[in-house]
């Protein structure tokens, strides 16, 4: 593990004695979560404090943080201009209904829209609602505006959109549907880059085809630029919204403010999350203006979205993304680290393969890769799967070249190691 400072130790008891008191006041005993459904597969740590690139846990022990809360965090742990808005926020207004003008929500749709293709907004609380606003969206607009029937949504396998039952309906992966049937109606899964299949699953009830440009749950696997020109010509023909999951690609992550400006393409709808407000709970679904008679009054809400603190930190979010050009800083220090991978893993036929996009990075590896994540954690060093055999990394947007050899020291090391033990397993 890192060593701590003495004044990181200092912060560090503070922040778990506030822990434990906050335990003891509610009647439980600390690191317990016997009152908590079983349905996260936690890792058997307890973190308390972060601060840029790094997280403390109650043990005293500091990480290097590779996965930011699932890419949540890409402007490091803690940032203190966002910081800063949501405290004087605090102190103004917290929560009014939507039913009433909410001038931060204006301020936060101007930033979006006047970096994007997007006319119009929806605010909510996360991506499943984000991707649930989208599909609503996109069936209202054909129902209600075109006059037509059209339900049908056409997604990806080992793509994630989320987990409301629309949402892992759309979802390409059978492991999130498992023990929630009946399942809705109004969607079909074709694989990835298989256009004649994709041909085949449209007709006369399809309304849109939503896919990633980086599949990030399903492996880190990038959209071909020619499969995707394919499917905006469908959309085209066929009369189809198209709709871009942004959540975890959105916001910086892969070199531009959204994954999908690589491909010069303009969707009729895309969604974000996860990177928009630095961990407070947001979501945003965006759309062409001619989308915007389908969200007429009273056809969809959401009682906590956008609210007066929500709106705040995600305008210094977005603010202070455009402010630092952390999009191209994105690209740059992913191009650097992926570089330096595979430099240091050159030499190992245990790695397929380093792909993705700006800082959404995944190392394909011949077997799986579970036991290095937790041997990862027992050397300091925070990085999550994307599937049984990925590893996936994602640092914040402000990660130094330092830390990013730092963490692929770590991380070649322990590499090196699972492969010579395999090696060894495997020709005795």
């Amino acid at each position: 593990m890192s060593k701590l400072t003495q004044a990181e130790k200092d912060s560090l008891t503070g922040a778990t004695e506030n822990r434990s008191a906050e335990l003891e006041d509610q009647g439980a005993a600390p690191a317990k979560l016997g009152a908590v459904f079983p349905s996260y597969a936690r890792y058997d740590i307890s973190l308390v404090k972060g601060k840029g690139s790094w997280v403390w846990d109650d043990q005293g022990n500091k990480y290097l943080d590779f996965m930011c809360g699932l890419a949540v965090t890409s402007l490091g742990h803690a940032p203190e201009k966002v910081g800063a808005k949501l405290k004087a926020q605090i102190d103004t207004l917290w929560h009014v209904s939507n039913l009433f003008h909410i001038p931060g929500q204006d301020r936060v749709a101007a930033l979006l829209t006047g970096n994007s293709c997007a006319d119009q907004v929806f605010f909510c609380n996360s991506g499943a609602e984000a991707n649930e606003a989208a599909i609503k969206l996109a069936r209202r607009y054909h129902q209600k505006v075109k006059g037509t029937g059209r339900y049908e949504v056409i997604t990806f396998e080992q793509s994630f959109h989320g987990r409301t039952l629309a949402t892992l309906t759309a979802t390409g992966q059978q492991k999130v549907k498992e023990g929630f049937l009946p399942l809705p109606a109004g969607f079909k899964t074709v694989p990835l880059h298989d256009l004649p299949a994709l041909k085949e699953a449209i007709s006369e009830n399809t309304a849109a085809i939503m896919l990633e440009m980086v599949l990030a749950e399903g492996g880190v696997l990038e959209v071909q630029q020619e499969f995707l020109d394919a499917v905006v010509e469908l959309c085209k023909e066929h009369g189809l919204l198209l709709i871009v999951d942004e959540v975890q690609t959105g916001m910086g992550r892969t070199g531009k403010l959204f994954a999908h400006q690589h491909y010069g393409i303009e969707p009729d709808i895309f969604t974000l999350a996860k990177g928009v407000a630095s961990g407070f709970p947001a979501g945003v679904m965006l759309g062409k203006g001619y989308l915007r008679e389908a969200f007429s009054p009273g056809s969809h809400a959401s009682t906590f979205g956008g609210t007066p603190l929500a709106a705040a930190v995600m305008e210094a979010t977005i603010e202070t993304m455009l402010e630092d050009e952390l999009p191209q800083r994105a690209a740059e220090m992913g191009q650097y680290l992926t570089g330096l991978l595979g430099e240091k893993l050159a030499d190992t036929p245990f790695v397929k393969e380093i792909r993705g996009k700006g800082l959404l990075i995944g190392i394909e590896c011949q077997s799986p890769v579970s036991d290095i994540v937790l041997a990862g954690q027992k050397q300091g060093l925070l990085f999550v799967q994307a599937g049984p055999n990925v590893i996936r990394l994602l640092p914040n947007l402000y990660v130094s070249k330092e830390e990013i050899h730092q963490a692929v020291d770590i991380l070649s090391e322990l590499i090196h190691t699972y492969a010579n033990k395999e090696n060894g397993e495997a020709g005795s």
